[in-house]
């Protein structure tokens, strides 16, 4: 049978002895290759390197293999191999003639063991922080056939795993093979789990500044990867069309809500509080809560007469459904203005900076920045969230690598009543947005102008893996189509 060459990360801890330990007596792996920041002398050939993923690592990883197959243990912990996990490796990429694959697995944490399921990959799974688990398996020769064709991969700290993802992936474009990267839908194998954070907790990780270096040569990366498959938008823009409806207001601000009755009342003051000089309402749409909210929302609506109270008919509606009811509502205005229930506008300009920007007739939308807040108010980290990756130049190719697009976002309405929001509660905003920079600028306020808040009541502060896939795989697919679509756009079709 094939052999295998297995990169261990090796610390000289007493997990990395028994992480070698796991391979060394497979008779299916050839050789085991350390990447240490120095060379114990232990024996085993070391690359020396002080990332794991980056460009020169793993061009020398590629060097050193003569198997037909590679493993990249891609963190430093603990793993132990389910039966015969190495043979369906091998198996499914024989029968697959996959480029990369990985499988699910089991958490250890303690005495406990959870079964840990990933998402299937897809054409659009392009971003950075998709999950692999911690075993990566590569076909040699795929990866290469890759190199010779394309050449070396870019001189990158953090970004060269990623590229040479994105680079076998062509094939899903090139329609040579429809299964490039193949998830193994089999436990073969177990780690420790170290990272217990909450999903909440892992959210911002790719906007802190810390990691803003990294983000730089991913966006390199990607934008190379765009331009290969077609997909790349040069920095050319549709002319907003003139508005032929007509609108009573100026700008509504939207608050879609349900069960949110601890925060409702001060989302609403918050829009009432804003100063403009121009005509604004609210129309806070009801998912027909059950908490108490629209009790409270009857209340507000006599303190505040230009808050409009909509309760849909439909109860099949998600947050999208929700907005699409607020964008065909006869008090609607000119513009739409976000805002969540559970957040607030940071202070009584918000909604002026906004409007003054889309009032230029030079975008379709505008997003804002904020900042994390506690319940209390308080700032949290990472702080302020800017999305500065969204440049005029190449914002709208690099928002198909990333998984939010910032707040608040505003739009025209006339724009939106084309695209409509799909009925989801969950990335109907970044699919909107992708949309719209398929064709029209979008302007950003890089200054925050908005108090995001998170609570243990946020929707995805505490997801079962099952549902942050579930998520996950809505956005990818959604960035799956909208690559599709760009690349028939360059086309011409």
């Amino acid at each position: 049978m094939s052999k295998v060459t297995v990169f261990i990360p090796f610390s000289n801890r007493e997990h990395s002895n028994s992480l070698i330990n796991e391979f060394i007596y497979n008779p299916l792996v050839e050789k085991i290759v350390l990447i240490a920041e120095q060379d114990y002398n232990n024996g085993f050939t070391t690359i020396c390197a002080k990332s794991l993923v980056s460009s020169k690592t793993i061009q020398k990883v590629i060097q050193l293999t003569t198997s037909d197959y590679f493993l990249i243990v891609t963190k430093d912990t603990l793993i132990q191999l389910n039966q015969f996990a190495l043979e369906r490796f091998i198996s499914f990429a024989e029968t697959f003639n996959a480029s990369i694959l990985y499988s699910d697995y089991y958490d250890l944490n303690g005495e406990k063991k959870s079964a840990h399921p990933l998402q299937d990959y897809l054409p659009g799974s392009v971003r950075d922080n998709f999950n692999f688990g911690p075993l990566l398996f590569f076909n040699t020769k795929k990866v290469q056939q890759n190199i010779k064709q394309f050449g070396n991969l870019s001189q990158t700290n953090y970004a060269g795993l990623y590229e040479l993802r994105l680079r076998l992936s062509v094939e899903f474009f090139e329609k040579k093979n429809f299964y490039p990267i193949v998830r193994i839908p089999e436990l073969l194998y177990s780690q420790v789990e170290t990272d217990l954070r909450k999903s909440g907790e892992k959210l911002f990780e790719y906007v802190d500044p810390k990691n803003r270096e990294a983000q730089i040569e991913y966006e390199l990366v990607f934008t190379k990867f765009l331009k290969q498959i077609g997909a790349y938008l040069k920095p050319k823009f549709e002319k907003i069309p003139t508005d032929k409806d007509e609108f009573p207001v100026k700008a509504t601000v939207v608050i879609p809500v349900l069960n949110r009755v601890n925060t409702i009342s001060d989302a609403v003051e918050s829009v009432f509080k804003q100063k403009t000089d121009f005509s604004y309402n609210c129309i806070v749409v009801d998912n027909h809560s059950t908490d108490g909210t629209t009790e409270k929302l009857k209340e507000l609506s006599y303190r505040f007469p230009k808050l409009f109270h909509v309760i849909p008919k439909s109860k099949t509606l998600g947050i999208g459904g929700c907005w699409n009811e607020a964008i065909f509502h006869e008090r609607v205005g000119k513009y739409v203005v976000q805002l969540d229930s559970d957040d607030l506008y940071a202070d009584a300009n918000t909604l002026q900076k906004i409007v003054d920007l889309l009032e230029t007739g030079k975008y379709a939308a505008v997003i804002g920045s904020y900042r994390m807040v506690n319940f209390d108010l308080n700032e949290i980290p990472p702080g302020v969230i800017d999305h500065r990756e969204w440049t005029d130049n190449n914002g709208r190719n690099n928002a198909l690598r990333i998984n939010g697009l910032g707040a608040p976002r505003a739009f025209r309405t006339s724009i939106l009543r084309k695209i409509k929001f799909p009925n989801v509660s969950y990335g109907e905003d970044y699919a909107v947005c992708l949309e719209i920079s398929r064709h029209y600028r979008i302007g950003r306020i890089y200054e925050p102008i908005y108090l995001c808040r998170r609570w243990e009541g946020n929707t995805d502060a505490q997801l079962s893996i099952q549902a942050e896939n579930q998520h996950n795989y809505y956005k990818d697919t959604i960035r799956t189509k909208e690559i599709f679509e760009r690349i028939k756009l360059n086309k011409g079709k």
